[in-house]
């Protein structure tokens, strides 16, 4: 029996089944792997340069830099607290001629030279020693630094100030009384005075260095006004001063010259510096 044999065109021949499976697999693992890299827009392994094809803004990620080590600041060491001291002092103002005319009343100064080179005229004045009022610790400051003597009338008032010296802070109170000059000469032996001098009484405003103490001028001014009109009983009474029973520190040392034997010397007065005639 003859084979019979059927024609078919080109256009009706079967196609080939596609393989399926693969291109799945393909498809999954480039979603995996990300989207397509092209190498035209990074730079070349060789050169280290930007390809033809590249854009001005594609340029190779820059390195992070290292950021400086933070240093914790040290703790600050708590300064030292000074210790506190109070220290007393007592001075006068000596006028000589207290009971005669202004015009012709003079006071005594003692004058100092600061750091600066220049005189400060001040009030005489000293620490309270043990066993001394402030009234006798005026007198007997007004003697070693000027070498006269005097009395006391009234009180003139304080003046308290703080300073540092020496490693300590000081709080210190002079009292100021008024004196009657009783005799002496004015001598400048005290090794912490520079120059003594009688200065008319109404020279102490532009004489002293210290408004406190040019304060001080104006209320004895006031006070001889009354000593003048209704006599010695109008001046207010002397505050209590119970001697000093403990000794105090004192900012600096002192080296005085004393004379407790020296009797006082009759009523003389110079005008100017150191001995008189």
């Amino acid at each position: 029996m003859a084979a019979t044999i059927a024609w078919v065109s080109d256009g009706e021949q079967a196609k080939p089944r596609r393989r399926r499976g693969r291109r799945r697999g393909r498809r999954r693992a480039q979603r995996a792997a990300g989207p397509p890299v092209d190498n035209s827009e990074h730079t070349t392994a060789e050169t280290g340069e930007p390809a033809a094809n590249g854009t001005p803004d594609d340029k190779p990620t820059p390195t992070p830099k290292a950021q400086p080590k933070q240093h914790k600041p040290r703790p600050r060491r708590a300064p030292d607290r000074l210790r506190t001291v109070h220290e007393t002092s007592a001075g006068g103002l000596v006028i000589d001629g207290i009971d005669g005319p202004k015009d012709t009343q003079l006071a005594a100064l003692i004058g100092r030279v600061d750091r600066r080179g220049r005189m400060l005229w001040s009030l005489p004045k000293g620490h309270i020693e043990l066993g001394e009022t402030a009234e006798q610790t005026a007198i007997r400051e007004v003697a070693e630094e000027t070498g006269i003597q005097g009395s006391v009338l009234a009180a003139l008032g304080s003046i308290d100030y703080w300073f540092v010296t020496e490693g300590r802070r000081v709080h210190k109170t002079v009292h100021h009384y008024l004196m009657r000059f009783l005799g002496g000469e004015l001598s400048d032996d005290d090794v912490e005075v520079t120059e003594v001098a009688w200065v008319p009484l109404h020279e102490l405003p532009s004489r002293l260095a210290y408004a406190d103490e040019r304060r001080l001028a104006e209320v004895a001014d006031e006070l001889i006004d009354k000593l003048h009109a209704d006599g010695p009983g109008a001046l207010p009474p002397l505050p209590r001063s119970a001697p000093r029973r403990r000794p105090q520190t004192h900012s600096h040392a002192r080296n005085h010259r004393r004379d407790d034997s020296a009797q006082p010397q009759p009523r003389r007065r110079t005008n100017g510096c150191g001995q008189g005639p």
